[in-house]
């Protein structure tokens, strides 16, 4: 092989290296929750600010079990009455791997 062949073939290793280092964010979906008036709101959200749409979410207590669950409008909104008073994790599911959680503390739902 040429030194000009091989140059161009470490350039492109060098560069499909570089290129396989950079941390993927595909999977990536933020959520959000706060209480207001008894209720608990989320919104939900791709990093490019893209609302997740009919996303699932569910809520579980803080021994894991399930106590609600529902879907995000097409604002990447959902809420619900307080199902119970207990330490929250809040679930969102937008589908193809996205996926995260909020944990909302019994502190936060009032009295």
């Amino acid at each position: 092989m040429s030194v000009k062949i091989l140059k161009c073939l470490a350039i492109a290793v060098f560069l499909v290296s570089f290129v396989m280092a950079v941390p993927a964010h595909a999977h990536k979906v933020n959520i959000f929750a706060y209480v207001e008036n008894g209720k608990i709101y989320t919104e939900s959200y791709f990093p490019d600010g893209m609302k997740v749409q009919d996303g699932t979410i569910r809520v579980f207590d803080s021994k894991h079990k399930q106590v609600a669950e529902g879907k995000t409008d097409k604002e990447g909104k959902f809420s619900l009455p307080i199902p119970v008073k207990d330490d929250l994790t809040i679930e969102i599911n937008a589908s193809m791997g996205h996926k995260n959680t909020f944990l909302l503390k019994k502190s936060e739902l009032g009295d």
